[in-house]
């Protein structure tokens, strides 16, 4: 059964996805997302064009936040902090995202329309109106390098701390950049 250019993009998106999931960016071949795909290797490449731009377009996430308008007001930051960090550990394809980003132009682009379409709308219904660009930047700034140092570099004095200690650093930080009233450091 011959499939349609549409069914057969979508085929090589699976592919791509399971494949940079389960072996990561670097390990990952067009040759083998396509057979993964029952596809030619040059069909990859005809609607991709590059490995990288592949990534790029299979590196479709959504950060499923929660409804923060129920979240006690004072515990926001640290809400933030814990649903990411529970993203982080539950998605490789994010942490190679994240790598990935570092060095390659389509990635980082990718990473950037995450957060501007995801992050800073949340942001936005948080915080004083023309704010949110500012406030959501900084409040990656904070989560981006957490998961850099965690889940990329793995610096030790990082991997090491239990997520709850990771939260109590960081939640702090995340709701001075929200403009929230702080809270005491919730119980875990």
């Amino acid at each position: 059964m011959r499939r349609s250019s549409e069914q057969t993009k979508a085929a090589i998106l699976a592919a791509a996805r399971e494949r940079f999931g389960a072996a990561g960016f670097q390990a990952a071949t067009i040759r083998a997302i396509a057979a993964d795909a029952r596809v030619d290797p040059a069909m990859v490449m005809r609607y991709y064009g590059s490995k990288d731009k592949l990534f790029a377009a299979a590196a479709e996430f959504d950060l499923r936040f929660p409804d923060y308008a129920t979240t006690d007001p004072t515990q926001v930051g640290r809400s933030l902090v814990r649903h990411f960090l529970e993203r982080w550990e539950g998605d490789e394809a994010l942490v190679i995202l994240l790598r990935s980003s570092a060095t390659n132009g389509d990635a980082a682009q990718r990473m950037q329309q995450i957060f501007g379409t995801q992050l800073q709308p949340l942001v936005a219904r948080l915080v004083p109106p023309g704010q949110s660009g500012v406030r959501a930047g900084l409040i990656a700034t904070q989560i981006l390098g957490m998961a850099l140092c965690r889940f990329v570099l793995r610096l030790p004095p990082v991997v090491e701390m239990t997520r709850d200690e990771i939260v109590d650093w960081l939640g702090p930080t995340i709701q001075r950049y929200f403009g929230l009233p702080e809270g005491t450091i919730a119980e875990t």
